[in-house]
């Protein structure tokens, strides 16, 4: 913009003279937002007045306020579908490597005759139900023991239990032979 349309453009925007506009110009190297600064101290123009906007918020009751927060945090603290399947394949998946770190064990005598993961174990009774449960209780009165390995203390009441079976058949065993 050269000067004369400056010194239009100040005229347009405060209505002042050209001949005040022209002097405001050049006392302010002709930078315009300084004229009109300029002009305002003069009191050549009427300084725009303060207006300020809000989002309304003072506006509302500290209740309705407290009352949003309260349903924000309810609405966070939701489990959505997708985290109730996170946990539950979490949870799948230390049942699973549980399953693969503790092992079944079947004794005779002394002596181990299998050693298997407690996987198989489970596998087999789902898939071959009708032949491993009477298998195991067949080893029973065949002196077989069974105990699990690794577990922790699942792994105490669990050999506890087939530890009490074992001399419960063995006490069956005992009273019929004596019969």
């Amino acid at each position: 913009m050269d000067k004369l349309e400056k010194v239009e453009k100040l005229r347009e925007k405060t209505g002042v003279s050209y001949e005040d506009a022209k002097n405001a110009l050049e006392a302010c190297d002709y930078d315009l937002l300084d004229a009109i600064i300029y002009l305002e101290k003069l009191d050549k123009v009427k300084a725009p007045e303060v207006e300020s906007f809000t989002t309304g918020a003072e506006q509302q009751s500290s209740t309705e306020f407290e009352q949003a927060q309260q349903t924000y945090t309810n609405d966070c603290n939701k489990v959505t579908f997708g985290q109730m399947m996170d946990k539950f394949f979490k949870w799948c998946g230390k049942v699973l490597k549980k399953s693969v770190d503790s092992t079944f064990i079947v004794e005779r005598r002394g002596q181990t005759m299998i050693n298997v993961p407690v996987l198989v174990l489970v596998i087999a009774l789902i898939l071959a139900f009708w032949v491993v449960l009477p298998l195991l209780v067949v080893g029973l009165f065949c002196e077989c023991r069974y105990h699990f390995e690794g577990i922790g203390d699942i792994n105490v009441n669990l050999n506890s239990a087939c530890d009490k079976m074992a001399d419960s058949v063995d006490n069956l065993k005992s009273d019929v032979n004596n019969k």
